[in-house]
């Protein structure tokens, strides 16, 4: 790959809308809701970048962004992967750090108008997303955090993944199928003979990875595909309805009425939890 290709591929995280592209977007909508990509630089065995999670999780805010009127944020590309500092390159900040920068995101966007924001999470391991979640809406903030395992779930079947969120810990079948459908030049030979599946994990948090696996891989990556990656982005894309459904919810409009949809109303009178959530890869 040459060096301009490699670029391309990176400057393809970044949101490029103007000021006035935002300005355009947020006066259409009761409510502005901002989506945060929150990913990691951790290892993802021989065959996928360190940048693997954030590049997930950009994944899928950009086909959210192309779905829903949102405003998508540029990613944070560094998080919690402690349990992967066996590995060289892997680079982590602290619980409290990423709670700090993500709190800071959502003060910055109230005041410029934004009043929700969605973190969708790339990095199973950043379990502190939901604490920030939880504190922000009991103090009346519009927060949530996507794709829910139950997300995971419905997407997983529809795209054909055979294999269980249990087993598809890490570098696996659905990491590897979003990279070869979202960026098929970042994934490197030897995903198809990296198999391996350790499925009692009890002590991970102790002992970190290095005493599940050698390679750092846990799942079937070989049954990964394309065509898998293009429809597990799909069918988050189409969870992420009921997400922005209620954080618009009774938002107050132009008029100073406020807007309920049917489905947020559902949504809420389920009691949905879903925004407790976390990705599946560690």
């Amino acid at each position: 790959m040459s060096g301009s290709e490699i670029r391309s591929a990176a400057y393809g995280l970044v949101p490029t809308d103007t000021t006035e592209d935002v300005r355009t977007r947020g006066a259409g909508v009761s409510a502005q809701v901002a989506v945060l990509p929150v990913g990691s630089f951790e290892q993802h065995g021989p065959y996928l970048p360190l940048a693997t999670d954030t590049l997930v999780a950009c994944a899928i805010a950009r086909e959210i962004a192309g779905a829903y009127p949102v405003h998508l944020l540029p990613p944070v590309t560094i998080a919690c992967s402690h349990e992967h500092a066996a590995w060289p390159g892997t680079v982590s900040i602290s619980s409290v750090t990423l709670h700090a920068v993500v709190r800071d995101i959502a003060a910055s966007l109230r005041r410029s108008g934004v009043e929700a924001l969605v973190l969708v999470n790339g990095h199973g391991g950043n379990y502190v997303l939901g604490n920030v979640v939880q504190e922000s809406s009991a103090a009346g903030e519009r927060m949530a955090l996507f794709p829910a395992p139950e997300d995971w779930e419905a997407a997983l079947e529809r795209s054909g993944v055979s294999t269980s969120l249990l087993t598809d810990m890490h570098a696996g079948e659905i990491e590897t199928s979003i990279l070869l459908h979202a960026h098929p030049e970042l994934v490197r030979p030897g995903y198809e003979s990296a198999d391996f599946v350790a499925d009692d994990r009890r002590h991970l948090l102790t002992l970190g990875m290095s005493a599940y696996t050698d390679s750092g891989v846990i799942g079937r990556p070989s049954l990964g595909s394309a065509e898998k990656g293009k429809e597990l982005l799909a069918s988050l894309t189409d969870s992420f309805g009921a997400y922005f459904s209620l954080l618009t919810a009774g938002a107050p409009t132009a008029s100073g009425t406020e807007t309920r949809t049917a489905a947020a109303t559902n949504e809420s009178d389920a009691g949905d939890d879903s925004g407790t959530g976390a990705a599946t890869s560690s």
